[in-house]
């Protein structure tokens, strides 16, 4: 008992004099958050264990609390009461107020014996915070296989995936009963996830009456608190070979219930601890208990845009990017650096992850902000590798496969609940996705029945349910990322675009940019590819660029920054629009295979690209540039195959010309040696006679200037 009153006094004494060194807005750190619970601003009092560590200067004390965190935590709490200091600012009264305070009032009265225990109003039912502990820095993160006995009763920290949340209940702590013969309030305090209800007054009155009054359970008085129950997985990379993942229940209270969706990766903080199972399950289990968290904190390992708070380091470095002139282009070779190539389509997912502004009308109707898009290409072209880079960068993202997606996976399902046996609707991938990225690999592999499923979503961004009595509508504003292969496996050029791409145009119309990535053999660019994953292999990192890569950390932060923006299409734009939107229509009609669909979404595709474009320069107002820049993506998201379907129709000259310009763009310089140019023609099959025709046409034409020994030299436009 001694030993105990010590305890408490250390507590008491920590809570009133901890001063922290790092915060200097603040004097005593926990003295201040008591202000704020008296104020009625904050709900739980968070202990950081390393502030008790450094505060006593030993770990003797922390090491008690995290191995019998229940018993501290009620220590802490009682230490808090004591110290509550009276509210600076007057809360409106609750009905819980109202209550207690015809309970004080009774009890100071004397209508109450208040050494009657029975009687006595608990300290629970007017505690109006909980006490919570964080650990140290130092303490390691266990993984779910590694949590076992004698974690029991301390306080770990596991990391995992959601897999299921529960819906929010009133969980009761102190029940209150009345009872019809002395009239008196009897508490009951609850602390396991059972409990028997009290049948006859314990109190003094009826004790000395002897007369055993009939208590009544009353609502109303009772203590509730709001209660979730989410399920963890461990994750796919911690898991052993052959092995299935491991799941853990975790019991979440008050200010932590709603903090997490399914496919949050998060860090749970809390005691873990075994529970007898009750009723016919006891019967069956025999002496088995159940296992599960009682958490006391929840860090996501990756918010949502509109969470994101920029540290001033952050800030400094964000503000410092968008005053860059070139700032998109680096934005995007950031993007999955240790991929070759593919910078536009690099450009177009950094558009995909910035997005465009929706728009409200006023009776309802709703136009879509995401930017979809299909990545259809040869095999090896690194398509499911930039998916993969995408899920991970995007705060949040659902990755499913087309062969295992099935519609109502995609969708949603109807299931019976394990818990309460009531039918409930089970959010599938797109469902999950919402206000995200859903990418589906294999795309072209999907049976057609179950494509169907996403094309509601894809427009209307809602998934309307009508199946099992349940008739609903889910939200799924989710922005779809594809890749799928060609009808054939590889694009066929004897084909017709329609046959090799074989999407229906329903679908395929619904796309803001369809990427066609054609596997092209050209011995310059597959020597540079070589290069490239070479280097990767055998450094784990990609070549030093000519700038420094931005990280994904803060390439998140911009883009949170970028999509505050909602950028607007200024009149004098509209003409430009107009014209460019029917020069399309018309190039299709004109053409004798077109490549894909010219309807009014390609319109609204361009007005959202352009707008994403916009937020990147953190401007409130869209430009030609953006607009141009949106149309070249349309234009580049076919060039692969442009290329190829002219190849036949250029002359040699011509096609000299376009190798030694690409080259000279490549290497970002105005300057070709005579020796490089006769090594890239060599290669394409073309003879000599053939480039000195095109040096000497295109000097006098004065797009270059030739040197004594043939070398090129760009003349800037």
């Amino acid at each position: 008992f001694l030993r105990l009153n010590l305890v408490a006094v250390k507590c008491k004494e920590f809570l009133q004099n901890f001063t922290s060194e790092y915060d200097e807005t603040s004097a005593n750190k926990y003295t201040d958050m008591l202000q704020e619970v008296a104020d009625r601003k904050r709900r739980s009092l968070l202990i950081d264990l390393a502030d008790i560590s450094s505060y006593f200067q030993n770990e003797e004390l922390t090491d008690k609390i995290k191995s019998n965190t229940r018993r501290y935590r009620s220590i802490l709490a009682e230490a808090a009461d004591s110290l509550l200091p009276p509210p600076i600012t007057q809360a409106e009264d609750d009905v819980f107020d109202v209550l207690t305070r015809q309970r004080m009032q009774a009890q100071e009265g004397e209508e109450v014996d208040m050494s009657d225990e029975a009687t006595r109003l608990p300290s629970a039912l007017t505690r109006r915070f909980d006490v919570h502990f964080g650990l140290r820095a130092k303490d390691p993160v266990c993984k779910l296989r590694e949590v076992g006995a004698n974690h029991i009763g301390h306080t770990i920290a596991v990391k995992g995936i959601v897999t299921r949340v529960g819906d929010v209940r009133p969980y009761l702590e102190v029940a209150t009963y009345t009872c019809d013969d002395c009239g008196f309030e009897i508490y009951q305090e609850v602390t396991s996830s059972t409990f028997t209800p009290l049948e006859q007054c314990p109190g003094q009155v009826c004790k000395t009456n002897k007369k055993g009054g009939r208590l009544y359970l009353q609502t109303r008085g009772s203590r509730f608190q709001k209660y979730q129950e989410i399920k963890i997985q461990e994750l796919a990379e911690e898991v052993p070979m052959g092995c299935i993942p491991r799941t853990l229940t975790v019991q979440v209270k008050g200010d932590l219930v709603r903090t997490v969706a399914p496919g949050d990766v998060i860090d749970v903080t809390g005691v873990f601890l075994p529970v007898p199972r009750t009723g016919f399950r006891a019967m069956r289990a025999g002496l088995v208990a159940e296992i599960f968290l009682e958490a006391m904190g929840i860090n996501q390992h990756k918010k949502k845009y509109s969470e994101h708070v920029l540290t001033p380091e952050i800030r400094e470095r964000v503000e410092a990017f968008s005053e860059e002139v070139d700032i998109y282009s680096k934005l995007a070779r950031s993007l999955a650096p240790e991929i070759y190539g593919h910078e536009d389509c690099k450009k177009a997912l950094l558009l995909q992850l910035v997005g465009g502004g929706g728009r409200h009308m006023p009776d309802g109707m709703k136009l879509r902000g995401d930017v979809h898009l299909c990545l259809m290409g040869d095999p090896g072209v690194a398509k499911s590798q930039l998916l993969k880079y995408v899920c991970k960068l995007a705060p949040r993202a659902v990755y499913t496969t087309g062969k295992g997606s099935s519609g109502v996976g995609l969708t949603a399902a109807v299931q019976r609940d394990p818990v309460t046996s009531d039918t409930v609707l089970e959010g599938g991938a797109l469902v999950l996705a919402d206000m995200g990225i859903c990418c589906i690999d294999e795309f072209d592999k999907m049976e057609e029945s179950d494509r169907t499923a996403i094309h509601e979503v894809m427009e209307q961004q809602t998934v309307s349910i009508a199946k099992a009595g349940i008739t609903t509508t889910l939200n799924a504003r989710t922005a779809v990322l594809a890749a799928a292969n060609p009808a054939w496996g590889r694009y066929d050029l004897r084909r017709t675009p329609e046959e090799n791409i074989a999407l229906p145009a329903a679908l395929l119309s619904r796309f803001d940019l369809l990427w066609l990535i054609l596997d092209k053999a050209d011995e310059e660019a597959d020597l540079a590819l070589a290069q490239h994953i070479l280097h990767v292999h055998r450094y784990q990192t990609a070549p030093d660029l000519d700038f420094e890569v931005i990280a994904a950390s803060e390439m998140r932060a911009y883009i949170a920054e970028a999509r505050r923006y909602s950028p607007f299409i200024p009149q004098h734009l509209s003409g430009y629009i107009e014209a460019a939107y029917a020069e399309l229509r018309q190039e299709e009609k004109d053409s004798d295979c077109p490549h894909t669909y010219t309807t009014a979404r390609t319109l609204l595709s361009i007005l959202r690209l352009s707008e994403a474009l916009a937020r990147l320069r953190f401007s409130e107002e869209v430009m030609q540039a953006d607009v141009d820049e949106a149309l070249r993506l349309m234009k580049m998201s076919k060039i692969s195959l442009a290329n190829e379907e002219q190849k036949t129709y250029q002359d040699p000259v011509t096609q000299v010309f376009g190798i030694l310009r690409d080259e000279a763009h490549r290497q970002n310089s105005s300057k070709v040696d005579y020796a490089k140019a006769m090594r890239l023609i060599a290669a394409k099959g073309i003879r000599e006679d053939m480039l000195e025709a095109c040096l000497q046409e295109y000097a006098s034409l004065n797009v270059w200037q030739l040197d004594a020994d043939n070398n090129i030299t760009f003349v800037d436009a």
